[in-house]
């Protein structure tokens, strides 16, 4: 590559160069994550993975894609990209793990209006950290320089993740019963999802970002907004080590509660949900306040606190307790599964 420049295409607007550049840059972040499996390395046509099928009857692939949303306008206003990766990766193995696979890899397309290798650097190191935390190597990406279509300072970020599952240990909800409990895992805020309804009424592009505010426990509202998707695979990976038998799991994202919960549920059987066995963070509380939001609406938008719902047996609810607290992972009993028409009530 050596031998390879445009003087056409840069006066086109696109220096292929600085995508040479971000490639140097990003190379050895990408190489930290490469667990056993990975073959080859940064910079061929396909990223190849062999994955270790030993003990496994069936092996069944779980694949997950997605992107961060309009939450990039944060990274563009607070000019902080090292976090939005994260995201990214979260939102992709969260639901992977739902069906109790083990993500295997990741990768990432990043389209932007100018390459800038500093900042395609940034990204990147919040897409390596996030694969690090859910234990799957970055195995390849692309990074699209589209001058004339994205603004020179914006950039969209997507990516797709797949995962390994035995077709026995599959968790698909079949064994949901009347009776069971449910687990919450608390989020780490607003996640990426909403963030259309939080710009509007937090009226994001003149708001004030980085004044530390009181309400939100001294944290500014940019940085309390920016923080990261929670990755859940190693707290599931977790339970299903120590014995504890899922029956069923939910990502909480985009449409809150009451699109996701029932997506884990099955004819006949309502999860009924205590709204007071779990603390709301004051993010929520103020967006609510300040948009005026009947609660209704919260709920069918936001995680609102939790960002996972596990359904376990009445049985195993201290033990998997246990085992989350002591992987350092916050977590509550908010309900249990009743007699219902498949949906979610909140109580």
């Amino acid at each position: 590559m050596k031998d390879s420049h445009s003087a056409s295409y840069a006066a086109a607007g696109v220096d292929v160069t600085a995508g040479y550049e971000a490639v140097r840059r990003i190379k050895p972040m990408v190489e930290s994550t490469y667990i056993p499996g990975v073959m080859g390395t940064l910079g061929g046509f396909g990223g190849m993975f062999a994955p270790d099928l030993t003990g496994m009857k069936k092996p069944v692939l779980v694949s997950g894609t997605d992107g961060v949303g309009t939450k990039l306008k944060l990274a563009f206003l607070m000019d902080k990209h090292d976090t939005v990766g994260i995201d990214c990766v979260a939102m992709c193995v969260n639901d992977i793990v739902c069906g109790g696979a083990a993500p295997l890899f990741f990768l990432d397309y990043i389209a932007c209006g100018k390459n800038d290798p500093a900042r395609i650097a940034q990204i990147v190191a919040g897409i390596t950290e996030g694969c690090r935390q859910a234990e799957c190597a970055l195995v390849g990406g692309e990074t699209a320089e589209m001058p004339g279509f994205y603004p020179v300072e914006e950039y969209d970020l997507a990516g797709f993740s797949v995962g390994i599952v035995d077709e026995e240990k599959i968790i698909d909800g079949k064994r949901l019963a009347q009776g069971d409990a449910l687990i919450g895992l608390t989020s780490s805020g607003v996640h990426s999802n909403g963030f259309s309804l939080v710009r509007k009424v937090l009226h994001i592009e003149h708001a004030d970002l980085h004044t530390h505010l009181d309400e939100l426990g001294g944290k500014g509202l940019g940085e309390t907004l920016l923080t990261p998707t929670k990755i859940y695979v190693k707290a599931v990976k977790g339970l299903l080590g120590a014995g504890v038998d899922i029956h069923a799991v939910s990502h909480i994202t985009g449409g809150g509660f009451y699109e996701n919960v029932p997506r884990m549920m099955t004819d006949g059987l309502t999860a009924k949900i205590q709204l007071n066995a779990f603390p709301c963070p004051p993010i929520f509380k103020l967006i609510q306040r300040l948009g005026n939001i009947p609660e209704r609406d919260m709920y069918n938008t936001f995680n609102m606190g939790i960002g996972m719902v596990l359904a376990v047996s009445a049985g195993q609810v201290d033990q998997a307790l246990s085992v989350l607290q002591e992987a350092g992972e916050e977590a509550f009993a908010i309900g249990e599964v009743v007699s219902g028409d498949g949906g979610v009530e909140l109580v």
